[in-house]
């Protein structure tokens, strides 16, 4: 069992900046896939970013250039650095991790979210 607890969200005017944490209860450095997803008002969660277990990275279309997903296996957490928000980033977002090569709706595991809201 892995718990994710996740923290950093909160209130930023467009053009902000602002760093998500994913504090992961056990190790996840090895054989674990963890990223990054949201879920806006009245829209469907979408994934965001995610490093799969084999180390590599990938991104959302709408968040690349701006956002920068991070691990620091020391500490077991995983980061979202948010750069140049727009109001279409707020959202709820949500830390998943899971013992396969990638993350998706799916993935076993799930932080609580934490909300972000972008002003205009």
């Amino acid at each position: 069992q892995v718990q994710l607890v996740e923290s950093g969200g909160g209130l930023v005017q467009a053009g902000g900046s602002l760093r998500l944490s994913c504090a992961a209860s056990k190790r996840t450095s090895v054989g674990y896939s963890m990223g990054w997803f949201r879920q806006g008002p009245g829209k469907e969660r979408e994934f965001v970013a995610a490093i799969w277990s084999g180390g590599s990275i990938d991104y959302a279309d709408s968040v690349k250039g701006r956002f920068t997903i991070s691990r620091d296996n020391a500490k077991n957490t995983l980061y979202l650095q948010m750069n140049s928000l727009k109001p279409d980033d707020t959202a709820v977002y949500y830390c998943a991790a899971d013992p396969s090569p990638i993350v998706t709706q799916s993935s076993r595991y799930w932080g609580q979210g934490t909300q972000v809201t972008v002003s205009s």
